[in-house]
């Protein structure tokens, strides 16, 4: 099937990069639909509020050691590889053996934060749990292969990793649960699932030619790749704050079953945020063509994937929050059916997302790292105070709304920025359907 032409963009690229946006979104969705329905619908029903929240409690707070451990080093790999070819080796061997370091050192900061947070109350969620997921951070540094597919735009090899390691990883929980083991094990097996998901890349890395033997350490390259990258790594911990910060607070002043609860609508909300990724990463090489070549023609394709971004996060947010009541009593356990109104405010916060991770590229390519930091900086410290203040006043829906708020205002920060405010401005043209309803009167 072809696909229909767009003003602005050459035709044969545009092909080609829908293509691999077409083998993202399908390696996502596989995902998706296989993590639903084993993580959130059948593990749910076996383990009950409590459980569950004990069981996504340790995932959450390792979240940051993995956001630290990727030293944001994967989209600026990407561009790296993009750029010097010739250099591969050098590339990936210098960033696996950082962020397998980094992984490794973000261990003993995994105990500290947990001594932390026990010491503001005590956790239903032991510590032992908490280590073996947190070994997920060392694991994941070999996921840098992930670069080399994206710097090929090979999308399906991608994708072949990601639905089998989820195939495989679905099977594995299911019988667990049919075996009907105690939670330990489902602990185990999110570790596992990193590591199934390493081995995935690591096959089709070799499968292309390639060897993982061939990779070299350049310690004049690793404070290169820090030097530029450390903004990126930071925004990536700050990132993870406003992301998660919520799971992480909740149980400090409810219960483990409330994160439970909260768990569901949290991943019936956020399954959806691997479209704008896959999106993005496959059209983004074309934008920046046109960056090089026409700058209006840049903007254009800039305003084209903003309106994108809406009309898809629009329409799963209707759909989501007007049938949200409906979701929950066909899918969960009444135990579970208090989450419909939670997913119901934090469904909208996908419009955010997804402009954001749209913006987000335009300010890598222009070099605005720091201020990328400094946006999703601000996000965090938003959802921090909000969740301080609602969560004990307001419980779970509290949380909701101080993430719909926290990630408005990381999105939309750029435009009070002097030389990011009219990409500001276009995003809101987009958010508003001011630049979709301009396009249909000049046809």
């Amino acid at each position: 099937m072809r696909i229909p032409s767009i003003p602005g963009f050459d035709q044969q690229a545009l092909e080609k990069y829908f293509k691999n946006a077409g083998m993202l979104l399908m390696a996502r969705v596989g995902s998706m639909i296989v993590k639903f329905i084993i993580n959130s619908l059948l593990l749910s029903r076996y383990l009950g509020p409590k459980d569950f929240g004990i069981l996504n409690y340790p995932m959450a707070i390792v979240t940051f050691s993995m956001a630290i451990a990727a030293l944001g080093l994967d989209g600026f790999i990407t561009r790296e590889l993009l750029n010097n070819p010739q250099k591969k080796n050098t590339l990936l061997g210098t960033a696996f053996w950082m962020r397998l370091a980094a992984g490794v050192i973000t261990l003993p900061f995994v105990y500290v934060a947990y001594q932390l947070l026990t010491g503001i109350k005590p956790l239903e969620t032991p510590f032992k749990y908490v280590l073996i997921v947190a070994f997920t951070a060392v694991v994941q540094s070999v996921n840098i292969i992930d670069s080399f597919f994206q710097s090929r735009v090979q999308g399906k090899h991608i994708m072949y990793v990601n639905v089998a390691g989820n195939v495989i990883s679905a099977v594995i929980k299911l019988i667990l649960i049919l075996l009907k083991l105690p939670l330990i094990w489902f602990v185990y097996s999110l570790l596992l699932d990193a590591i199934i998901l390493a081995t995935g890349y690591i096959v089709a890395y070799i499968k292309q030619g390639e060897k993982v033997g061939d990779w070299k350490y350049d310690g004049e390259l690793t404070g290169y790749l820090l030097k530029y990258s450390w903004p990126l790594a930071f925004s990536a911990v700050l990132v993870t704050i406003y992301m998660k910060i919520d799971q992480i607070m909740i149980p400090m002043y409810t219960k483990a079953s409330e994160l439970g609860i909260y768990k569901t609508a949290a991943d019936l909300s956020e399954n959806w945020y691997f479209i704008p990724v896959a999106i993005v990463s496959s059209v983004f090489p074309a934008i920046m063509n046109a960056r090089k070549t026409d700058v209006d023609r840049y903007h254009k394709r800039l305003q084209n994937m903003y309106d994108l971004m809406v009309l898809l996060s629009l329409g799963i947010a209707i759909t989501m929050s007007l049938g949200s009541t409906f979701i929950y009593h066909l899918l969960y356990k009444p135990a579970f059916w208090n989450g419909a109104p939670i997913l119901s405010v934090h469904v909208w916060a996908g419009l955010f997302v997804f402009l954001g991770v749209a913006s987000s590229q335009y300010l890598i390519a222009e070099g605005y790292t720091k201020l990328a930091m400094l946006r999703t900086g601000m996000g965090a410290i938003v959802n921090v105070v909000l969740n301080i203040f609602w969560i004990p006043e307001y419980g779970i829906i509290g949380a909701a709304y101080a993430t719909l708020i926290a990630y408005g205002v990381s999105t939309f920060f750029i435009i009070f920025i002097p030389k990011t405010s009219k990409q500001g401005l276009m995003m809101l043209k987009s958010l508003f359907l001011i630049s979709l309803i301009q396009k249909l009167i000049k046809r």
